[in-house]
């Protein structure tokens, strides 16, 4: 197996969005005179949903809270108020890349190999995070982006990792993931790609038994990862040389089970 490329997620992976999303939700709850507020407990919760518009749906559903029926049929257009006050949020750059992420991105691209995203939030607000934390349009960083906005089954559905292999030219053997939630990781295996896992804020706890390799982050020079669990006990940072050391024995490995089938009727 040769290492062709690796595929990033967004939100807390390459950098701890989540809580920069959290207070977008729940400044515009209040701008549509909605009393809702998600503390971080109950947030971590909603993470479970993959999806912006999926998650006000499901809070909706089975939290029953006050005016939820009648946001309803808004949710797109409550979502979309949402997304653009976030992106005006991680403007400044206060949002910054996780340690290494930045490095492996430079090193990837030194050593030959595609870089992508898989993502379930949207394309606007990549772009978004990357001008702000790297100066450049992310078409200048990222060779491809499957975004959420582009598939109907979001993680753990692979849908999203089958879409960034096809964008990127590769077979799902010649690529490595960087997630950090279980949704990433059963979307990407089931995709039959590999997976490190470096555990943001919000996923610290979940199970990761089935991931190649758990560090606390990418690492760099000056601030070695902890290691957490499989590959990578001995090193300090994530390189493209110890990626393409570690999918060595990775062929062969079964898939986790497919998402089960919508029911009918």
């Amino acid at each position: 197996m040769i290492l062709k490329a690796i595929i990033f997620d967004v939100d807390g992976t390459l950098a701890e969005t989540e809580e920069a999303h959290r207070v977008a939700f729940n400044e515009e709850f209040a701008a549509w005179g909605l009393p809702w507020e998600w503390d971080k407990a109950l947030y971590k919760e909603l993470l479970r949903v993959t999806g912006g518009k999926e998650r006000i749906r499901h809070y909706i559903k089975e939290y029953n809270p006050p005016k939820g029926e009648e946001v309803l049929e808004k949710v797109p257009e409550l979502h979309k108020a949402k997304s653009e006050r976030y992106m005006r949020m991680i403007a400044d750059g206060s949002v910054p890349l996780r340690p290494g992420v930045k490095r492996l991105i430079e090193e990837a691209k030194e050593a030959g190999l595609k870089v992508g995203v898989a993502t379930t939030t949207s394309t606007p607000n990549v772009e978004a995070l990357i001008q702000a934390t790297m100066g450049k349009p992310a078409a200048e960083v990222f060779d491809a982006m499957a975004c959420g906005e582009e598939v109907s089954a979001k993680k753990p559905a692979p849908d999203l990792y089958e879409l960034a292999l096809e964008k990127l030219g590769v077979a799902h053997n010649e690529a490595v993931a960087i997630e950090d939630s279980r949704n990433g990781l059963l979307s990407a295996l089931r995709a039959g790609v590999p997976v490190i896992i470096t555990p943001s804020d919000y996923t610290a706890g979940e199970d990761f038994t089935d991931a190649l390799s758990v560090v606390s982050h990418l690492g760099e020079p000056d601030m070695p990862y902890e290691h957490i669990h499989g590959f990578g006990w001995a090193q300090s940072m994530v390189t493209p040389e110890m990626l393409s050391r570690w999918i060595e024995g990775w062929a062969g490995r079964p898939r986790p089970p497919a998402m089960p089938e919508p029911p009918q009727g």
